[in-house]
């Protein structure tokens, strides 16, 4: 562990003790790349506000959002905003800088405390023909006031921690937690040359010094050209890579701010992109269950699970890099390695030529629109599924473009051209969803998929962790064939899925990724390793996991002005056995965002545990204030009133939770089992049979209702439901000893 940190901080001071240059050295050699990355959305990233960058109407325009009027004009050379600011009065703002540039531009005002924040009133920059040249706001459908965190004041929209990253060169946010105050810098206002290449001291040096000629990597940190050679085999409609693609280099470098993701300490330049992020995988609510975008993904997310990707397309190859604009217009980008005769005509797409329904990416790759106005495609390149949409909902590209008609239209639509999809009822969409459902009917398909090396690796990975949900045998056996992979992704999910085994045996599988050379994983062992107790291990061993877990808290504390850190900390020292720190870890997490339920929740718990009971009530009372229909709040409102002895408020409590829920089973199972224990043994029986209707293989549901019924004296119907246990585990000798006993009595 030691060599490994020390590998890293050295690489860290490396790369600080390299200079930038700024994007204006590289003119004079590059003059082509310069000029076509002036002007384009890297360059015009973020600007100081001057009359050629400032697209908005500041001449004394206003616009009105949730009853207040907000008021853009000019003083003097500066352009100022009067809106309400975090007290919720009027105020006068200083546009300090321009963030964006099309569809859309934000705003950047400052607070106190070095913040600087995006205004949600935004310009519309599109023309007028199309809906432009307007103000707006983000959230048109909300009532966001002054205490709300989504407001432009609030958490979400601070610009150090959630913008500049990939906004600027060289960024470093200087959080101080103690004083609460940013001191954040960059090497250059806008995304320029050093923000993908790295810093370019070395390589000016190597140029002036002629001994360019045969340096590794150009004198670079990394090496981005990857693009490749591609050629048509004969009959092949397709192209393929002369060459197999060696490493993610270019797409870990775009993925750095083109992907959902957290950030893991410093960035260093030409890592694994999970040696400084944690990635989101396609995973509910972000993604539908078969991988389609739902929520802003950022393309990386999409793009990875794509036939593309896996055929080793890189970003280059659609899209030139300096200028962002794709490699060619419309179909003809497609072309490049899909033969026109085979796919650009009416035979393969079924529709006029020249149409909308013609263009490749609108069936392939359809759009779905941010923040009001802003269509970004899918990049998934996926074909449309309007069957899938029948049976569970997901969008498809056939009806997102003929909106007047519905998924059962498609689909015989598709039937008519004779195109039949075989894999309905087993394509592994169903079983995430199932999956969510706490149906172990996914289970098969879940194993299969994590165990494909076929497969997708963002696939295998969240089919890996849909399996931790679930536990037992079969996430067992998976676990421990892919612990040790050497893709970083998936040994990252599969560390993560492991936390439903006892912490002895977590320790003994996950003490040779102690050390690992990613930090993404490291974390996740860290986070999974924390409960164990180092006085019952050697000094050697409790060592390497102070090591760890220091590095944790390091690494997070970077970041300690993002509520999901502060409540991340919670839950770490929490299982440290830390009350102290965890509590205030969790407090400064609702400081942070008073509405974040999740912290509000965990801290009520560990009041609970600490037997504070009166406070974990106001905490809770306070979170169902927040969110009414919150069904956790609800839940652990019943779970705290049942400890106290308030049999009918707990009962209350409980029901409504249950009533809320859709997804998973847990709320409703443990409403159920109140009830028998509060002394209603049949509404209990009841309610678990609602819960089997939706997922009939739930072995919770049914060992309860073969022993609820026993009790009852309902042996016919006990020993049915003991039946139905062992087909679903005919190796359980728990069930096969309880179907003997019911047979026998």
């Amino acid at each position: 562990m030691k060599h490994l940190i020390a590998a890293i901080l050295l690489s860290s001071l490396i790369e600080t003790a390299i200079a930038y240059t700024g994007s204006a050295a590289c003119q004079s050699c590059h003059p082509s790349q310069h000029s076509l990355w002036q002007n384009s959305h890297h360059d015009l990233a973020m600007q100081l506000p001057t009359p050629d960058t400032v697209l908005g109407d500041f001449n004394n325009a206003s616009f009105v959002y949730n009853g207040i009027t907000t008021r853009f004009f000019r003083q003097g050379d500066q352009y100022k905003v009067r809106t309400d600011g975090e007290d919720g009065k009027l105020t006068d703002f200083t546009v300090d800088y321009v963030f964006g540039v099309y569809p859309l531009q934000q705003y950047l005002l400052p607070l106190p405390g070095g913040r600087w924040q995006a205004l949600s009133i935004t310009w519309d920059a599109r023309p007028a023909a199309e809906g432009g040249q307007r103000w707006y706001h983000l959230d048109p459908g909300e009532s966001i006031d002054f205490k709300d965190p989504l407001h432009w004041t609030g958490p979400y929209q601070n610009w150090n921690t959630r913008c500049a990253e990939c906004h600027s060169t060289h960024l470093e946010k200087n959080y101080n937690g103690v004083s609460r105050t940013f001191t954040t810098t960059f090497k250059e206002i806008d995304v320029g040359c050093e923000a993908c290449h790295g810093p370019g001291e070395r390589h000016l040096h190597l140029v002036s010094t002629n001994q360019l000629e045969g340096a590794s990597n150009s004198g670079f940190p990394t090496a981005l050209a990857q693009r490749g050679r591609w050629s048509f085999e004969p009959e092949s409609a397709i192209a393929r890579r002369d060459t197999a693609l060696q490493s993610n280099a270019q797409i870990d470098s775009c993925g750095r701010c083109h992907s959902r993701r957290g950030t893991l300490g410093d960035y260093h330049y030409g890592a694994d992109l999970l040696d400084t992020h944690r990635l989101s995988l396609p995973q509910d609510p972000l993604y539908y269950h078969d991988g389609q975008v739902r929520d802003e993904d950022y393309v990386y997310g999409s793009f990875i699970q794509s036939k593309m990707h896996r055929a080793g397309v890189v970003c280059s190859n659609c899209h030139e890099p300096h200028s962002l604009e794709l490699r060619a217009e419309k179909n003809a980008v497609c072309a490049q390695c899909h033969k026109p005769a085979e796919y650009d005509n009416s035979l393969h797409h079924h529709h006029k030529p020249g149409s909308a329904g013609a263009e490749c990416a609108n069936c392939h790759m359809p759009e779905t629109t941010y923040m009001g106005i802003d269509p970004r495609r899918d990049h998934s390149m996926r074909i449309p599924r309007p069957d899938l949409s029948v049976v569970m909902g997901t969008p498809n590209a056939c009806t997102q473009c003929h909106r007047d008609q519905k998924p059962s239209w498609a689909l015989e639509s598709l039937r008519e051209w004779n195109i039949h999809f075989r894999d309905t009822g087993s394509h592994p969409a169903r079983a995430f969803m199932q999956a969510d459902q706490g149906d172990s009917r996914a289970l098969p398909t879940l194993v299969q998929l994590a165990g494909d090396n076929n497969a997708a690796m963002v696939w295998r990975a969240t089919a890996m962790e849909a399996l931790g949900e679930f536990g037992g045998r079969d996430a067992l056996m998976s676990a421990t064939s892919i612990l040790y992979t050497d893709d970083p992704l998936l040994r990252t999910s599969t560390v993560r899925s492991l936390q439903f085994l006892p912490l002895h045996q977590r320790y003994q599988l996950l003490q040779p990724l102690i050390d690992d050379e990613i930090t993404a994983v490291r974390m996740e062992v860290a986070v999974s390793l924390a409960g164990v107790p180092l006085d019952q291990i050697t000094e050697q061993q409790a060592e390497q996991l102070r090591q760890l877990f220091k590095q944790y808290t390091t690494i997070q504390k970077q970041h300690a002005d993002m509520p999901s850190v502060q409540l991340q900390l919670g839950i770490f020292y929490t299982a440290r056995g830390d009350s102290p720190s965890a509590e205030a870890a969790y407090r400064e997490a609702i400081y942070l965002n008073p509405q974040l339920i999740p912290a509000l929740l965990n801290l009520a718990d560990l009041l609970r545990s600490q037997a504070r009971e009166n406070e974990a009530r106001k905490i809770l009372l306070q979170a169902l204030a927040i969110a009414p229909q919150q069904g956790a709040t609800l839940h652990a409102l019943g779970l705290l009133e049942t400890r106290s002895a308030n049999p009918e408020l707990a009962l209350d409590y409980l029901g409504r939770a249950a009533a809320l829920e859709t997804m998973g089973t847990r709320h409703r199972f443990v409403y159920a089992i109140a009830l028998h224990d509060l002394g209603q043994p049949q509404n209990a029986v009841n309610a678990l049979l609602a819960l089997l209707r939706q997922t009939p293989r739930n072995e919770e549901a049914l060992l309860a209702l073969t022993n609820y019924s026993a009790e009852l004296g309902q042996a016919d119907k006990a020993q049915r439901y003991a039946g139905k246990l062992l087909e679903i585990a005919p190796k359980n000798t728990s069930y096969q000893t309880l179907y003997k006993q019911l047979s026998t009595n």
